[in-house]
């Protein structure tokens, strides 16, 4: 089965519908590149997809260790190079919620357990990740 079928809608725009459960994303081009700016641009996805991954797994992880991460935020920031235009940096910031009561111990598993995502390391090893991790 696929995974995805897109649909360019003209004017920049695609609409990605994911063929399981019928959701749909749309994406538009950004400012710096033609667009509009008006929603996440395919590099945001890829931005957004890791943090994504890394939330997942921690969840995961998480959850197979009864400790409870819920309202653990991420915070991404997408860096572009050019010549070629490209992604060349991400910027990840994690913070967890006060009174997570997670020690030295667990905190490291859900460090490296991000850090090891498939997304993460997917990502050509050119583009910089720097995650930071707030307890």
């Amino acid at each position: 089965m696929q995974t995805a079928e897109i649909v360019y809608n003209g004017e920049l725009r695609t609409t990605s519908t994911h063929v399981r459960s019928g959701t749909v994303v749309e994406t538009d081009a950004p400012v710096d590149n033609n667009g509009k700016g008006e929603r996440f641009s395919p590099t945001d996805l890829v931005s957004s997809a890791l943090g994504s991954c890394m939330m997942t797994l921690m969840g995961i992880s998480a959850k197979q260790h009864n400790w409870n991460i819920d309202g653990t935020k991420i915070s991404i920031l997408k860096i572009m190079g050019t010549d070629p235009r490209r992604i060349t940096g991400v910027n990840v910031e994690i913070t967890f919620p006060a009174g997570h009561g997670l020690g030295e111990k667990e905190r490291a598993i859900l460090e490296r357990t991000a850090l090891t995502c498939p997304v993460a390391k997917s990502l050509h090893p050119d583009i910089v990740q720097d995650v930071k991790f707030n307890w």
